[in-house]
C-alpha cells in the first residue's frame, strides 16, 4: 500500500480546526515487519506483517484528544478528526490547567535512512539461513557445561510517517532498522545462568556483517562457562569498582534517562511507568565533574535514530547530566509549556494507535581520557564488571542494583580471577559521585525501552566508556 497524498492529512487538520480546535495534528505511521524465531537451531516461527494508520490529536479549551483510524479513506480520517475533537472537548470539562503546545523548532523536511542492500529486496531465505550458519559453529558443550537453550529473535522494520500540524510542521520520513536478539541458557552441575543480548541500528541488511553476531554469542557463551564453571565467590565490602560499557549503558539509561523525562517529573507517568527523583531532589549536583550523560536522537546509523519527533520538533543532543550538574529534562512541547522552555524534540509514539510521549532515543555517558590499563593500574584490591546478568531499580530511579554475570578481581592494578554473582547496590547520587575517572572508549548496546499506558516500545540506544568507582560496597 502506497504512502497517503499529504492533503489528506491538511484535511483532517483543517476540519479540527473548523471544529474549534486551537492545534491540530495528523500522523500517518507505518510500519512493516519481518521477525524469524528460532530455537536451538530450529525455525519455529515466520511473521510478515504490515500495519499503518492514520493518528489524529487536537486541543480545545486546553482539552487534549487523540484518535485513530486503521483505514485511510477520506471518510475514516475525517471521523478520526472529529474524534480527536470531541474527546478534546470532554476532557476540557475537567481540566484545571489547560494543555499547551510549547515552542519547538518545527521542521518542515524529507528525511529518509539509506540501505546499502534494502531489506525489502532480501530473500527471506537468506535471512532464515544467515542464523541457521551461525548456529551451527556455536560451541555449545565442552566439560559438563551445556547450552541447553538457544533462542534467536531477528527483527527488520521499516517505519514510515507523515506529520502536519496546524502551525506549520511538516515532516516525512522513512528509517529501516534491523535488530537481533537472543537468550543463552546454560547448565553446568546444579547451575544454571542465562545471557540475553541485542543488537540494533537503523539501515539496511548490510548492517548483519557489523554485527558480528557468531562472535558476539560465542563470547557471551564462554561468559556463561566463565561464571558457571571457573568463577568463585569475589570479596565483599568496600573497594574501588570498574564497570564496563555494557553496566554504564544500562545505568545511563535507567538512573539518568528516565529520571530526566519531564513527564515522570510532572507525576504523570507515575501510575504507569513511573515517578522521578528529580521531583523533590533539592540540590543542583548528582555526580562528580567526570560524569557527563547525554541524549541524542540524530547519530547516525542508531537504533533511536530520527531526526524530527513526532510532533515535528528538530531533535538534537540533549544534556541530562553536565559534569555531575542536574541539567535539561526531556520535554515534548506539552511538558516544554509547563516549564516555559523550547521543547528538545522527545516526542516519540510507538505506532499509529499511540500517542507521542516523552522518550529517550540513544542515551549515553560522554566519554573521557582514560585507557582500560589506566583505570585499573591503581587498584590495590578491587572488582571488574564486565556483563551483567540481572539489574532492578526502584520507582524513582534512585536506589538500583546490578549483579554481574562476568566479572574479575582486580589486584595490584592487574585482572585476576573470575568471580560471579558480583552485586553493586547503591542509590543514584552514590553511584555517579563515586566516579572519578571516565574512559576514551564508547561502545553502544541496543534495546527496546517500554513505557506509558497502553504500553509503548521504541528502539533506543544506550552506552558509555568503562569508568572507575571509588570506594563503593559490593555484596
Amino acid at each position: 500500500m502506497s504512502n497517503p497524498d499529504p492533503s489528506l492529512l491538511q484535511k483532517a487538520i483543517d476540519l479540527m480546526q473548523s471544529s474549534g480546535a486551537e492545534y491540530a495534528e495528523a500522523r500517518y505511521h507505518s510500519l512493516k515487519r519481518t521477525t524469524i524465531l528460532m530455537i536451538n537451531g530450529v525455525v519455529m516461527g515466520v511473521e510478515v506483517s504490515a500495519q499503518s494508520g492514520i493518528a489524529t490529536r487536537a486541543i480545545v479549551n486546553g482539552g487534549l484528544g487523540f484518535s485513530s483510524a486503521t483505514r485511510i479513506t477520506s471518510e475514516d480520517v475525517r471521523d478520526a478528526a472529529l474524534r480527536a475533537v470531541s474527546a478534546a472537548k470532554t476532557s476540557s470539562r475537567g481540566v484545571r490547567h489547560g494543555v499547551q503546545m510549547g515552542p519547538g523548532r518545527l521542521g518542515n523536511a524529507r528525511y529518509s535512512v539509506l540501505e546499502r542492500r534494502k531489506l525489502e529486496d532480501t530473500p527471506l531465505d537468506s535471512k532464515i539461513s544467515y542464523l541457521s550458519e551461525i548456529y551451527k559453529v556455536l560451541e555449545l558443550e565442552k566439560n559438563g557445561f551445556k547450552v541447553s537453550n538457544t533462542t534467536v529473535i531477528y527483527s527488520e522494520t521499516i517505519e514510515e510517517k507523515i506529520l502536519l500540524t496546524s502551525d506549520g510542521a511538516f515532516i516525512e520520513s522513512r528509517v529501516p532498522r534491523v535488530a537481533v536478539m537472543y537468550n543463552l541458557a546454560a547448565t553446568y552441575e546444579d547451575k544454571r545462568a542465562n545471557r540475553f543480548g541485542e543488537v540494533g541500528a537503523s539501515g539496511g541488511y548490510e548492517l548483519l556483517d557489523s554485527f558480528n553476531l557468531q562472535k558476539r554469542i560465542s563470547d557471551d557463551i564462554e561468559s556463561l562457562y566463565t561464571a558457571l564453571v571457573k568463577a568463585r565467590s569475589p570479596p565483599r565490602g568496600r573497594m574501588d569498582v570498574v564497570l564496563s560499557p555494557e553496566i554504564v549503558g544500562l545505568m545511563v539509561h535507567e538512573s539518568a534517562g528516565h529520571p530526566s523525562e519531564a513527564d515522570r517529573v510532572l507525576g504523570r507517568e507515575a501510575a504507569q511507568a513511573g515517578m522521578s527523583f528529580r521531583t523533590t531532589y533539592k540540590e543542583d549536583r548528582i555526580g562528580s565533574d567526570a560524569v557527563t550523560v547525554v541524549d541524542d536522537p540524530t547519530i547516525p546509523g542508531s537504533f533511536g535514530f530520527y531526526l524530527y519527533d513526532d510532533e515535528g520538533v528538530a531533535a538534537r543532543e540533549r544534556i541530562l547530566y553536565n559534569h555531575g550538574m542536574l541539567a535539561e529534562l526531556l520535554h515534548n512541547r506539552e511538558t516544554a509549556a509547563v516549564y516555559g522552555v523550547e521543547s528538545n524534540g522527545a516526542a516519540r509514539a510507538m505506532d499509529y494507535k499511540s500517542e507521542p510521549i516523552v522518550r529517550m532515543a540513544n542515551t549515553y555517558m560522554k566519554p573521557g581520557t582514560y585507557s582500560f590499563e589506566e583505570l585499573i593500574e591503581d587498584i590495590k584490591q578491587g572488582i571488574y564488571m564486565k556483563k551483567y546478568m540481572e539489574w532492578n531499580i526502584d520507582d524513582i530511579r534512585w536506589g538500583q542494583r546490578y549483579v554481574a554475570l562476568e566479572a574479575y578481581v582486580i589486584e595490584n592494578g592487574e585482572i585476576k580471577d573470575p568471580v560471579t554473582n558480583v552485586a553493586l547496590e547503591v542509590t543514584t547520587k552514590q553511584l555517579y559521585s563515586s566516579i572519578d575517572a571516565v574512559g576514551k572508549d564508547l561502545v553502544f548496546y541496543a534495546g527496546l525501552c517500554g513505557k506509558g499506558e497502553p504500553p509503548q516500545g521504541v528502539p533506543v540506544w544506550m552506552g558509555g566508556p568503562h569508568v572507575r568507582l571509588r570506594g563503593v560496597t559490593i555484596q
